[in-house]
């Protein structure tokens, strides 16, 4: 998980894991290669690496079927009988079902890892719950997933490692016991604290 302040740069950095935005340096490795460089497909590599955004970004005039299918058959190139789901519209469904919805379409890709966005930002707290259920039964199947967001037990208790960003960079990272239970960097105490009162 990586937790953090709004604007401490942590959405911009999944952003740049899944090459929406363009890193202006450093690198970043897939199966120990570079992302970024000049023979590297974004397309093909974004299909191995799937993403759940904060506001869903489903397609309104598709069904839920459609917008599961969609890359399945734009980027994998399968037949459009081989992923049966429902036919309500987006506008149909509630925001926790949307999400889900979300989950699922960037799951029809078969991914390797799941980038999330903070997926519960945008939900009503009795959402919340149903979301970070489907989410940690994935992490418990195995999924790889990268997840940015302010739900701290769920950062605590289904992570193996929490990164804390403040002001565009790491501040601090480890496992998740050490890290919220005796963090090293003020600014990390500081900011669990804040959110323990909060």
């Amino acid at each position: 998980s990586i937790i953090g302040a709004s604007g401490s740069g942590k959405s911009t950095l999944l952003r740049c894991i899944n090459l929406l935005e363009t890193p202006t340096g450093g690198e970043i490795l897939f199966h120990g290669d570079s992302i970024t460089g000049k023979s590297v497909k974004a397309s093909s590599y974004r299909a191995k690496v799937g993403m759940v955004f904060q506001s869903f970004n489903l397609f309104n005039n598709m069904t839920v079927l459609e917008n599961c299918m969609i890359g399945q058959v734009k980027v994998l190139k399968k037949n459009k009988d081989t992923a049966p789901y429902i036919n309500a519209k987006p506008r149909q469904i509630s925001g926790g079902q949307k999400q889900r919805v979300a989950i699922a379409r960037a799951l029809a890709m078969e991914p390797e890892i799941l980038l999330f966005d903070e997926p519960t930002s945008a939900l009503d707290p009795e959402m919340v719950g149903e979301v970070l259920e489907v989410m940690q039964s994935l992490a418990s199947d195995g999924m790889t997933m990268l997840v940015v967001t302010h739900e701290m037990a769920f950062a605590r208790d289904v992570s193996n490692h929490v990164v804390f960003m403040s002001e565009g960079v790491i501040c601090e990272e480890g496992d998740p016991q050490t890290l919220f239970s005796n963090p090293s960097q003020q600014r990390t105490k500081e900011f669990l604290t804040r959110f323990a009162r909060g």
